[in-house]
């Protein structure tokens, strides 16, 4: 099988396999459900109201969400990106596209092309390719194509060591990502965001990022959905499957990641993402320092049937923030949070 069809045929497990997780009854402790927000009674406010427009990057979005990179690789992605795009553009979200690396390899492939753009002309869309290929695989103009050819506002590069580790024919050489990093921040002229695949951004790694240039972090937490369980679970290799389970509970959770990333860099824009489920969870992380709070898997059903689902999906997450926020005291009862 040949680079391209390997990765096709991972994507599109990792569909099937996200959808399967998603409608199992999840009896895992979320993270969020620790955080308790102190009500405010008196909230001197219109609820209906007050604004959630905020800006980011230099962008400015009606909402402050972010639809998270899902999957670029399938060509059934093609439906997924478009109803994904339809709906950002209407709620003024910003959107992260899948992994670009089929796209790269196949000359624009897979519905990540300009058509993106076409149908979502007035957000930020944001470009996305794997660290691990950065110091192999794609040359500096590579990475500016897979910008182009989106026209996207910036480019997201993900972490995802431990989904390697477990993946077959995953990559293990890790050495020199760091710089590979630093040079594409220093060469392509949009601000890059590093974000992981939800085992958490450490402050000290999200530190040693921002020193490199980045512009941006989402730190991706545990909570949502796990990878190392996805690529688990598909692995032929019993080895690998064993592996995964003993590293099911890996990982920062995205509360503790906030707390620690926002403490190092306040003035850094953080994205939260990992177990995100609905506003309540949206605020917690606002409270916590989020600027944006972005969502992958509990969208992906939505965005398998129509941009009109991921619209209402995002209407009734927007309803849960503006209450949360309004009936909520600004800063957080660090009491109730440890």
């Amino acid at each position: 099988m040949s680079q391209s069809n390997d990765i096709l045929k991972r994507k599109s497990d990792h569909i099937d396999l996200v959808l399967q997780i998603a409608e199992r009854k999840d009896n895992s402790v979320n993270p969020f459900d620790q955080i308790r927000l102190t009500h405010n009674a008196l909230p001197e406010c219109h609820l209906e109201g007050m604004s959630l427009a905020t800006e980011f990057l230099g962008k400015q979005l009606k909402l402050p969400f972010l639809i998270s990179s899902m999957t670029g690789g399938p060509l059934r992605a093609e439906r997924i990106n478009a109803h994904l795009a339809e709906a950002a553009q209407e709620l003024g979200i910003a959107l992260g596209v899948g992994s670009q690396r089929v796209a790269l390899l196949d000359r624009g492939a897979c519905g990540l092309t300009s058509e993106v753009r076409t149908i979502a002309p007035d957000i930020p869309i944001y470009a996305n390719l794997g660290a691990a290929q950065l110091r192999d695989d794609f040359s500096t103009s590579e990475v500016q194509r897979a910008v182009d050819m989106i026209e996207a506002d910036a480019l997201i590069i993900h972490l995802n060591t431990l989904q390697e580790a477990i993946q077959d024919s995953g990559d293990i050489d890790w050495t020199g990502i760091e710089l590979a990093i630093e040079h594409i921040c220093r060469n392509v002229p949009v601000p890059v965001i590093v974000k992981e695949v939800g085992m958490g951004l450490s402050a000290p790694v999200a530190v040693r990022l921002v020193q490199a240039g980045v512009s941006a972090i989402d730190v991706a937490g545990s909570g949502g959905t796990n990878f190392v369980t996805v690529e688990g679970s598909r692995s032929t290799d019993s080895e690998k499957a064993s592996l995964a389970e003993m590293f099911r509970d890996w990982g920062l959770s995205t509360p503790d990641a906030l707390r620690q990333v926002r403490k190092e860099l306040p003035l850094v824009p953080l994205i939260a993402s990992g177990g995100i489920r609905h506003g309540i969870d949206a605020a917690k992380a606002i409270r916590l320092g989020a600027d944006l709070v972005a969502q992958a898997g509990p969208v992906l059903k939505t965005a398998c049937e129509s941009s009109r689902a991921v619209v209402e999906h995002f209407r009734l997450m927007e309803k849960a923030l503006r209450l949360a926020l309004a009936c909520s005291h600004p800063l957080l009862d660090q009491t109730e949070v440890d």
